[in-house]
């Protein structure tokens, strides 16, 4: 027999998800001119993941990492957005982010919520191969998409290519053959043209 409180928390958990398709990034889309949402974000990282997982630097559980791409992003439903260059928005995000995961995720039932909780925490720490690859994408996912439509924002909010490097300082350790495609075809072209400062 169906346990309908539980039914009911796991729904709610479901809609309450869908308010991840009005959180807005900074990052276009390929049309280059509209912004991707963090719900596109996230099902564009999950089919990267599906798609490129044999280029990760080590096996991994694929069902596990896509469970962590499709969840890391939830919190900002409360947090907000953090746009990656943003320093001072940084300051105030992992309590924004903290708080946001507390009530979030316990809106689902008791197991749920705890299993997913240390999903989200797992991709936070980066440290198994499943959050490491998961981590990866993160960062390639909008580079690719910043390429794509001629690193417009890259140019508009001025990004230095030393803040990328920095940026990206952990993305070999999911795949190091993924991080030298996005550097040398997504990153590096747009130094050559101007939309990436060459600081170093």
């Amino acid at each position: 027999m169906t346990d309908k409180n539980r039914l009911e928390k796991q729904f709610a958990f479901c809609l309450e998800a869908d308010k991840e398709k009005s959180i807005m990034r900074q990052t276009r889309k390929t049309d280059g001119v509209s912004k991707e949402n963090d719900a596109e974000h996230a099902w564009h990282m999950a089919l990267m993941c599906i798609l490129l997982s044999e280029y990760a630097n080590e096996p991994f559980d694929v069902l596990r990492a896509v469970t962590m791409i499709l969840i890391h992003d939830m919190v900002e439903i409360d947090a907000g957005d953090t746009y990656a260059y943003d320093e001072a928005g940084k300051q105030s995000q992992r309590e924004r982010e903290l708080k946001a995961a507390e009530r979030i995720f316990n809106i689902l039932p008791g197991d749920q919520a705890q299993k997913l909780r240390a999903l989200w925490d797992e991709f936070e720490e980066g440290e198994t191969p499943e959050a490491r690859f998961a981590r990866t994408l993160d960062n390639i996912q909008p580079a690719m998409l910043n390429n794509a439509t001629d690193g417009v924002e890259w140019k508009n909010h001025n990004v230095k290519l030393s803040r990328i490097l920095d940026r990206n300082k952990n993305s070999a350790k999911g795949s190091e053959e993924l991080w030298q495609y996005s550097l040398q075809n997504f990153i590096l072209p747009n130094v050559e043209k101007g939309r990436i400062e060459d600081d170093r």
